[in-house]
């Protein structure tokens, strides 16, 4: 029988891939429309960088210590209180994975009409969406080998794009300094503005604890998924940002949403932006591949603790749950069909904030009530690497509170319901649900998937 387990490999893939979106072909433009320092803005990329990596080892270490799958749902279920789990299981069940997935199979849809003009954006979406749904549905084994193969064709694709805009020589000028007004520059409102989109680029870096319980060894590889992935978007970006200033004159990105194409334009000439178009929109594949393989899993986990949701809980003989993932089908189908997911995202963006800031919160909770837990993994450099990740997005929610209140209110609201969800379906008899703070035991023989 195929093994249920995936490897490190594929676990690290995911990560990468639920990473790299559209995201950072599109966020320069705004960036340096009122950013105009070299230092400044390949620094806002290094910072988003820094911080993803210290939410991913924090995550790693309650990752290796709780062993569920589940992501937040679990951490903060078994940390503070189930009820406070299902805030962010809420979101992440109905629109947190749908809505991006939706999101990124619009994208898809818009860039790959360069290659099939005459095709309706929406049918490739949905096309993409089902077909990925199909693959996912036919066992774990299948969906770690079509993420694997996605991912890599993702990152061989911007291998191109870096070594051809390395290329071009001699470029725009760029100048990388610490001077006076670079210090300015570092420390202005724009500069901070700047860095909340740059870290929703950076979101997904914490894709792997969501399928703790399908990794092998996940005391041991979930934490090196985390850590791996997240370094290896951080270069990705950082060098792919430095290939667009390379290569594109600023006044030209300026205010722009397609950098990437205006990129492709510079480095290939009048085709380059046709050629840029298939390599975001195929890029995009593994995208919705590790977006549609989390989601599932994480409604799942929310299933398993929730009798009366345990018609969530049917899974295929190859361990997918297949009630989980077509519901998510479900969803994603008819956002993409009203086309007004997107008020959705920004009204979810508050709440997913929160939920990352008390997940690592959490993290020095749990240090401090529980010491005797077996740690696998020890967050480095604690406590210093929890109180950046906890600053950066204590910034962030201030920022959004502050810019968008509206939305945050909506947010809250939604998450709110979540708690009617979960009074409605817990066990009967008035007491919360158990979740333990440690899950099963895994076995130590267990081989992993090489796919």
């Amino acid at each position: 029988m195929p093994s249920k387990k995936v490897s490190c490999l594929t676990a690290t893939n995911l990560v990468v891939a639920n990473m790299i979106g559209t995201g950072v072909f599109t966020s320069l433009g705004f960036q340096v429309a009122s950013i105009r320092s070299d230092t400044a803005l390949i620094a806002l990329w290094a910072i988003g960088g820094i911080v993803s990596l210290c939410g991913a080892l924090c995550y790693a270490e309650l990752a290796a210590t709780l062993r569920r799958s589940g992501g937040e749902y679990r951490f903060l279920a078994s940390i503070y209180h189930p009820s406070i789990g299902m805030i962010a299981g809420w979101i992440s069940a109905t629109v947190g994975f749908a809505a991006p997935i939706a999101l990124a199979a619009m994208a898809f849809g818009s860039y790959l009409q360069a290659v099939v003009p005459g095709v309706p954006p929406v049918a490739l979406s949905l096309l993409l969406v089902w077909i990925v749904t199909a693959v996912h549905l036919a066992g774990v084994r299948t969906g770690a080998t079509f993420q694997n193969s996605s991912t890599l064709i993702k990152l061989v694709l911007i291998l191109v794009l870096i070594i051809a805009g390395l290329l071009i020589w001699p470029g725009q000028p760029l100048h990388f300094s610490a001077t006076p007004e670079d210090v300015r520059e570092l420390l202005s409102g724009p500069f901070a503005v700047s860095l909340v989109y740059v870290m929703y680029a950076y979101s997904g870096w914490n894709a792997a604890a969501y399928i703790t319980e399908e990794v092998v060894e996940p005391e041991k590889n979930v934490p090196r998924a985390l850590a791996v992935g997240t370094v290896i978007v951080t270069v990705i970006y950082l060098v792919l940002n430095y290939v667009f200033l390379h290569t594109t004159p600023k006044a030209t990105l300026a205010g722009q949403l397609q950098v990437g194409m205006l990129a492709g334009q510079a480095i290939f000439g009048p085709w380059g932006a046709r050629i840029v178009s298939i390599l975001i929109g195929f890029g995009l594949v593994a995208t919705v591949g590790a977006m549609g393989w989390i989601g599932p899993r994480v409604t799942k986990a929310i299933a398993d603790d929730l009798p009366r949701l345990q018609w969530l809980q049917r899974s295929t003989r190859n361990g997918t749950p297949i009630a989980a993932t077509l519901l998510q089908l479900a969803i994603v189908t008819a956002l993409i069909l009203s086309a007004t997911f997107e008020t959705v995202l920004v009204y979810i963006q508050f709440t997913l904030l929160l939920s990352s800031f008390l997940t690592v919160l959490g993290l020095i909770v749990l240090r401090i009530r529980r010491p005797e837990l077996p740690r696998p993994y020890r967050v480095w450099g604690y406590p210093i690497t929890p109180l950046v990740f906890l600053a950066a997005t204590l910034h962030m929610i201030v920022y959004t509170v502050r810019e968008k209140p509206l939305e945050s209110l909506c947010g809250t609201l939604t998450a709110c319901f979540g708690l009617v969800v979960y009074f409605v379906c817990r066990a009967p008899g008035g007491k919360p649900d158990p979740v333990p703070l440690a899950g099963a035991e895994f076995r130590r023989d267990a081989k992993p998937d090489r796919t």
